[in-house]
C-alpha cells in the first residue's frame, strides 16, 4: 500500500457529538459513516481532501472552559466559503477572513471545547479574483 506520510491530530473533547457537528461544518465526516455497535469514545473524521482529525473523550476535568491549550490550523483554498458557514462566530474584531502580516488569508474560530481553530490559505497563492480590489488614487 502506497501512502503518503502524514500527521493527524488527536483532539480531546468533552462532548463528541457537539465536536463532530462543529467539524462537520468544516467538511469533516466519518469516512465509514456513524458507528452503530462499538464503543463511541473515539471518532475518526476526514474531509476527503487529505485532512484527518481524531476526536476522543477527554479525561474529566482536563478541558477547562477558557483554558483550552489546543489549536488546529486547517489549510483550505475555500476560506471565504467556509467563513460564510460561521458568520457571527468568527473570533476577532472583524467577522471575516483577513490577510495577516505573516502571509496568510485566514479567520479563527473556537470549537465547542474552546480549541482555537484557524482556517486559512497563503495570501500569495490566492487567485487574482479572490484578492480585494485596490482603489487607484
Amino acid at each position: 500500500m502506497d501512502r503518503e506520510h502524514s500527521l493527524t491530530a488527536i483532539l480531546p473533547s468533552n462532548d463528541l457529538d457537539a465536536s463532530e457537528a462543529f467539524y462537520r461544518r468544516l467538511g469533516f465526516e466519518r469516512p465509514d459513516g456513524p458507528a452503530d455497535s462499538f464503543d463511541d469514545g473515539y471518532r475518526i473524521l476526514s474531509d476527503g481532501k487529505g485532512g484527518h482529525l481524531h476526536l476522543t473523550n477527554a479525561v474529566e476535568g482536563w478541558l477547562v472552559p477558557g483554558q483550552n491549550p489546543f489549536g488546529l490550523y486547517l489549510y483550505a483554498e475555500d476560506v471565504d466559503q467556509l467563513a460564510a458557514k460561521f458568520a457571527g462566530e468568527i473570533l476577532g474584531k472583524v467577522d471575516a477572513p483577513e490577510d495577516k502580516p505573516w502571509g496568510m488569508y485566514e479567520f479563527a474560530l473556537s470549537d465547542p471545547d474552546g480549541t482555537l481553530v484557524r482556517i486559512g490559505w497563503p495570501t500569495r497563492l490566492r487567485t487574482v479574483t479572490e484578492l480585494p480590489a485596490v482603489e487607484e488614487k
